[in-house]
């Protein structure tokens, strides 16, 4: 790489989405950790980021640099889109990467739906984002690819004849092999990865999965260094695999929990719930972060427990995601009929103990629930990091909250010693836990949550987002000098698989 090199950025999603119909369109910016921490790094810098649209609606190519051009210079950096169909989305997006990989990479493979078709929408949709790269990108640039949906990307560049110093960094899990060897085609999933010149993963755990993926394929994989990067070579080809766990923005989230809107809302809340103690679950709608399980827990802490009825309340917040699959309107229904057999034990005149919100909240509202909270229970069957989990030890501005934590979390791997720690597949040991969390003398709990938020601000999204880069091209942030925008893009068209 030359100093010339500028950032590319390509995921599944741009940082923005367009909603709307033609004539009517609305572009409305889109949120979480990783449009934050990169964002920054892309701004003033000729960053690039390449991504999908989040409409399968036809939009004329006029109207496409209308918005996005615009866009672009209020966020300083280009975006350039891929546009999908129908068919790509329900294929691709949610046949492969959200039927396939997902529960697969999550340990619940009988969740996966292992269809040809799907494994090919997901190679034509990779080689319409591998011809964004080589069409707005140089050969001295740096291309981060993120996640599950984009794994072939570099090596389809390779096989295309495009030059280009890719890194990938995976935000699941990756599984063991004995999990991992089930999928059709994973050795071609395997090469996809081999063909990066850099891998990063959440934990040392997922990077241990991965090379042990790559001797069980590949008999003559060697594996050596010590430390977050190590080097790995398997049939013929050399990589590094990094252990980077992701983190939030630490000052964001602190300051708005002591900003004066969020303690409006803290107030509000404090007069509409006012027990004793208060449970918080915080979770998008998905079979991985074992919600049943969770609410099966306060049924049987209270069973156990009968001295905190009417004293403890648990709120559960899901948020509404992927509502079309199946599997996930049946898992929606399960929850509400759950909620409803424990409210229905328990409740008393002026008292109900579970709280069930299913809709999105505004980020001050949910800000202000991580303060209301005593106790947050944190329990996925399995997650690549939850962030939910560093978001609500943030903003325990006092320091007097318990953090109840899935042990197949990532964040598990950073939070084991001051955490509780919970098998989330024991109902009675989350029951136990939650026990042990409303009766731990206030200075303890201080203590923990004390040292829980030093991490955190020490590892910030910032330093991870600093630290792969060094870690993957040997820059800094400060390394990427200001540049002017790429210019918008001038023609596109759409391919019969909707490539921009």
């Amino acid at each position: 790489m030359t100093e010339k090199g500028r950032l590319v950025i390509v995921s599944n999603r741009l940082p923005l989405k367009i909603e709307g119909s033609p004539g009517n369109w609305l572009v409305t910016p889109s949120s979480g950790g990783l449009v934050s921490a990169l964002s920054p790094v892309l701004r003033d810098r000729g960053g690039i980021w390449i991504g999908w649209t989040g409409t399968s609606e036809i939009v004329e190519m006029k109207t496409l640099r209308e918005i996005l051009g615009p866009a672009s210079d209020r966020a300083g950096y280009r975006v350039f889109p891929v546009l999908l169909s129908k068919e790509d989305v329900e294929a691709f997006y949610y046949g492969f990467s959200n039927e396939v990989i997902w529960p697969l990479f999550h340990d619940l493979q009988t969740h996966c739906r292992f269809e040809p078709e799907y494994w090919d929408a997901y190679r034509r949709v990779n080689s319409c984002f591998a011809q964004a790269v080589r069409r707005h990108t140089r050969t001295e640039d740096f291309v981060w690819v993120h996640d599950y949906q984009m794994i072939p990307v570099a090596r389809i560049l390779k096989k295309s004849g495009v030059k280009r110093y890719c890194a990938f960094f995976l935000h699941i899990p990756f599984p063991a092999p004995d999990i991992f060897l089930k999928l059709p085609w994973r050795d071609d999933l395997l090469r996809d990865l081999m063909e990066y010149e850099f891998v990063g993963f959440q934990t040392p755990r997922d990077r241990r999965n991965f090379t042990d993926c790559l001797r069980a394929l590949f008999p003559g994989a060697k594996i050596s260094g010590r430390g977050p990067v190590v080097h790995a070579s398997a049939d013929g080809r050399e990589m590094r695999v990094a252990a980077m766990p992701i983190s939030i923005d630490y000052r964001s989230f602190r300051t708005l929990a002591k900003s004066p809107v969020v303690l409006t809302i803290l107030e509000e809340l404090r007069k509409q719930i006012p027990r004793e103690k208060i449970v918080l679950g915080v979770d998008r709608l998905d079979y991985t972060k074992g919600i049943p399980q969770r609410i099966k827990a306060i049924r049987e802490f209270l069973r156990g427990h009968p001295e905190y009825r009417e004293k403890l309340t648990f709120i559960q917040i899901v948020v509404p995601s992927r509502e079309d699959v199946p599997s996930y309107r049946v898992l929606r229904e399960e929850i509400e009929r759950l909620v409803s057999s424990v409210n229905g034990e328990f409740s008393t005149p002026g008292w109900v103990p579970v709280h069930y919100m299913y809709k999105s909240i505004p980020r001050e509202e949910l800000v202000a629930y991580y303060r209301l909270a005593d106790l947050a229970l944190v329990t996925p069957l399995k997650d690549g990091m939850n962030l939910v989990a560093k978001e609500y030890c943030t903003c325990q501005v006092g320091d007097e909250g318990v953090l109840i934590l899935s042990e197949f979390a990532g964040a598990a791997a950073q939070m084991h010693r001051e955490a509780i720690l919970v098998n989330p597949y024991d109902v009675n040991g989350i029951a136990r836990a939650i026990h042990a969390a409303v009766t731990m003398p206030l200075e303890k709990k201080k203590a923990r949550m004390r040292r829980i938020r030093v991490g955190i601000r020490r590892q910030n999204v910032f330093w991870w987002v600093d630290n792969y880069l060094r870690a993957s091209t040997g820059k800094a942030l400060v390394d990427f000098p200001e540049a002017e925008l790429a210019p918008v893009f001038h023609a596109l068209k759409r391919s019969p698989a909707g490539e921009a």
